[in-house]
Formats: C-alpha cells, structure tokens, sequence
C-alpha cells in the first residue's frame, strides 16, 4: 500500500486529494494545524479511528512554520509521495500579513523539501504552484510564460515554484510543480470570490440576506473544478521524470459572467443585489488569467470534465441545499423540542 502525505488536507484541494488517493488504495496521512476548534469538516467523512484495524486515513499535528513537526513526521511516516498544498491562499489577505504569508508559502516549502533531503527520503514531491504568479502576463499563459507576480501570495509562490525547481535539479528529487488555474467546489472558503457569490445567492434566495458587496468585477479568471485537478496533481507524480505543468480550462470569464450566471441559476436578477465596495479592490490587479494547458493534455492525458457553467450550477445547488437542510434541522429540533416540553 502507497504512502501519501497530504499538507493543507482539511483544505478544498487536500480533501479531494485525499478521497481520489484512498480511493486508490493509498495510506493517507495529513498535516493540520492546531486550532480551539474542529477545522476538519473537508475530511471528517474519511476519518476511522485509528484504533480500528484496517484504518487507512490518518491526521497528524504539525505545521509548515514548525520544521521540527515537519521532519518528525516525514522520518515516521515515510511516504512515497508528499503533496505541498498548505498556505495561506487568500490573494487579498495576503497584502494584510505579508509576512506570515511569505513564511508559510514561500519558507515552508524550503522546510519541507529541506527535511525530505535531510532525511534522504526517495519520495515523490509535488508542489502546488498558482496561476497567480503570471500576474501581469498576456493570456494564455503556459509554463514557459514570465512570472509577473501581483501580490505578496503570489511572490510567495514564486519562490516556492523556484525553489522546488531548484531541489529537483541540484539534488535530484522526484519534484513536480503544478501551476494550477482558479479551481473552486462547493467545499470553496467562503471568503473567496466564488464561493462568496454562491453563498450569498442562496441565502438571498432563502430571503436572508439583501445585498451582496464585491471588488473588481472586469478580472478575467480560467475556472475548473477542483475534483479534476487533484486527479492532475497524482498524474505528475506518477511520471517517471519530474517537471512542471499548467492545469486549467483554457477558457477565461469575468467576475461578472461568474455573478450572472450564479443569480441566473437561482431565477434572481444580480443588478437587484450586487453592489461595489472599494474595499475589495487589489492594491495592484491581476487582469486576465487564462491557461494554456496543452501540455498536461499531451503528456498527462488529463483535460477537465466540468465546465463553467456545470461548475456554477453545482455550487449555487450545494449552499442551496446546505441552507435548506439546516432550516430543516432547525425546525424538527425546535418540534421535538416542544413535544417533550
């Protein structure tokens, strides 16, 4: 049975990650950090306790600013294959700590490709790398395009990409680095754009919010959906020479197409409720992002299965369905409630 090490796995990309590797047969391990309160609802679905024989998921404590935690889970669990998704990915945030972003982003994939060298693990690496870092470059962008980076998260990326680069070609490491495209899911952090919209969408369907407030919405992104790119990420690592790819649909829309068709979907008219807030505006702009993911189709055989639209639909379904079955739980405890009283 296959090892994987998974870090950001109680994150979208981790829990699909996570699911498509059990489904294959690996033993899965993830690194979350500590925190006051459950942040495992992504994965909680493929938790068995680990005192149950024939558990194959398992989750350690451990962080991408803590190099000890780092290493001593690399040296116990000796994977063969170690996924880097963990970050702080917010592109906004980003401008507000700059420096915890750069720490974790940039300096925890140093930590991490440091421990596996150190440790002299033959594993295969493979590093989640961003759209983000062309910035300013004319689409479509491919892994020969000019890095432009933007914003702090973006320069982060940069140099975790490079560094990862550089391990591979100095020391040998089986190291991938996969320039993923905006992917989104309905398990999207409902501070990003997309999910923002999808959100607010129910909850002004279900007659519970009024008004929903954004930036920017000229920016041109290339949206997939993140249960085909994980498939991407376990393709790279199964190569038998490392390299690099960009992952995307090839296809750009605007933020505004993203909110049309969203309110679109849920029979709303988006001019009633969306409104401008300067706030949400980037000190400095990504315009228009879009993939040229030829390679990855030649080499990996992968292409994506679901489409814009298809993408929008699902998300807008599943807050949707979310908000209904927690105002159907609510009401039946409030019933048994009474018939006990």
């Amino acid at each position: 049975m296959p090892k994987a090490l998974i870090t950001g796995i109680t994150g979208q990309d981790g829990s699909y990650l996570a699911e498509f590797l059990s489904a294959k047969g690996y033993e899965v391990h993830g690194l979350k950090r500590r925190s006051s309160s459950f942040n495992t609802d992504r994965v909680d679905h493929l938790y068995v306790d680990s005192h149950t024989a024939g558990s194959t998921f398992f989750l350690h404590y451990a962080d991408l600013s803590d190099t000890s935690s780092l290493a001593w889970c690399l040296a116990d669990i000796q994977p063969d294959e170690v996924y880097n998704l963990g970050a702080q990915s917010h592109v906004r945030v980003s401008y507000d700590v700059p420096e915890y972003t750069s720490d974790v982003v940039a300096i925890g994939a140093v930590r991490l490709l440091e421990a596996i060298r150190r440790a002299g693990l033959r594993c295969r690496f493979y590093q989640a790398s961003s759209s983000e870092m062309f910035g300013k470059t004319p689409p479509p962008q491919n892994e020969d395009s000019l890095f432009h980076p933007r914003s702090p998260y973006a320069c982060a990326k940069v140099f975790a990409h490079q560094i990862t680069v550089n391990y591979r070609e100095s020391y040998g490491l089986h190291a991938s680095c996969g320039i993923l495209f905006n992917h989104e899911s309905p398990r999207r952090g409902e501070t990003f754009v997309t999910r923002k919209i999808t959100r607010a969408v129910a909850q002004i369907r279900m007659g519970l919010q009024n008004a929903l407030y954004l930036g920017n919405l000229d920016a041109r992104r290339d949206w997939g959906f993140a249960g085909d790119y994980v498939e991407a990420m376990w393709a790279m690592l199964q190569q038998d020479q490392p390299d690099d790819y960009v992952i995307g649909t090839e296809e750009s829309h605007t933020v505004r197409e993203f909110i049309e068709a969203a309110f679109a979907h849920a029979g709303l008219d988006w001019q009633e409720y969306v409104r401008i807030d300067p706030r949400y505006y980037r000190p400095a702009e990504v315009d228009d992002l879009r993939a040229d993911a030829s390679k990855a189709r030649r080499v990996l055989g992968w292409q994506p299965r679901v489409r814009f639209q298809e993408l929008v639909r699902m998300m807008v379904d599943a807050d949707l369905t979310m908000l209904r079955r927690k105002f159907q739980g609510g009401a039946e405890a409030m019933e048994t409630h009474a018939a006990e009283s």
